[in-house]
């Protein structure tokens, strides 16, 4: 009777560590559609009290003559933004029809992502957010172009084969004497 609790036990605390190792790293805040105002701006609120994450925002002006950003800011910069104050900003995109930005936030604070538009008239921008919690701080993994690669291996070989020869000279002169 006690083997088959244990065993109960065991086969639940499994399923639990099986559960949380399958739970969503990822999570999608917004995916909407912003009416913006001619030469205004919206924002966002991002509270990451818990853990670094990678946020992660993409933009596409669906209708209006102009072009948007985004940008990701600290709350401090965002009220000095309303304040019409110099303010600073983590990431921000150039001015587009479309863009993304990522950015990893490393200090647990209140962010805001803000929309702003640099049209004479309203736009609509389609606006999507979302967090990685479980993504690495560094930067993406990146591959050469092939013939960089190539580059890299004849390089290689000459520093390998120089190497030996080199040290094959010299213990054949050592043989010798």
């Amino acid at each position: 009777m006690v083997l088959i609790v244990a065993l109960s036990s065991i086969s639940k605390g499994l399923a639990l560590a099986w559960s949380l190792a399958a739970a969503p790293t990822s999570v999608d805040l917004v995916d909407e559609v912003y009416q913006i105002p001619a030469n205004e701006w919206r924002y966002v609120d991002l509270t990451l009290k818990q853990q670094p994450a990678l946020v992660s925002a993409t933009f596409q002006v669906l209708s209006g003559p102009g072009q948007a950003r985004i940008a990701l800011m600290r709350s401090q910069d965002l009220e000095r933004l309303r304040g019409g104050q110099p303010h600073g900003v983590l990431a921000v995109t150039p001015l587009a029809s479309s863009g993304n930005l990522s950015y990893y936030v490393h200090v647990p604070d209140d962010y805001a992502i803000v929309v702003d538009s640099h049209a004479a008239k309203p736009s609509t921008v389609h606006l999507r957010i979302s967090l990685d919690f479980g993504g690495s701080p560094g930067p993406p993994v990146t591959r050469l172009s092939s013939r960089r690669q190539l580059a890299v291996i004849l390089i290689s070989f000459a520093v390998f084969f120089g190497i030996v020869s080199f040290s094959a000279r010299r213990l054949w002169r050592a043989v010798k004497r």
